[in-house]
């Protein structure tokens, strides 16, 4: 059935060589998925496909903040004028370039 000795060996080569993967971090979840045999390669991916849905929410939100700073600066220069060229300047932005 089992060979005591050749796991017994196993362990100990194992132990030997637990020094070369201190730094390795597992998460707990990769475990999980083994233990339900499931493909531990799926928790990447799956890692990997909430970042990218993350990573697009986010730069919706960036998009959005800018149309909004934009169409702002618009709405204020044209109420407040010379108050919208002072705040373009003390910024060091080019005049010329202002919407």
């Amino acid at each position: 059935m089992f060979d005591r000795n050749s796991i017994v060996q196993g362990l100990q080569e194992i132990d030997k060589l637990k020094s070369q993967v201190q730094d390795v971090h597992v998460p707990l979840k990769v475990f999980e998925y083994i233990d339900e045999g499931r493909n531990p390669q799926l928790y990447t991916k799956n890692c990997m496909e909430k970042a990218l849905n993350k990573n697009e929410q986010v730069k919706g939100k960036i998009d959005s903040y800018r149309k909004f700073r934009a169409h702002l600066l618009e709405e204020l220069s044209q109420v407040f004028p010379n108050e919208t060229m002072k705040y373009w300047t003390s910024r060091g932005d080019d005049v010329n370039r202002i919407p």
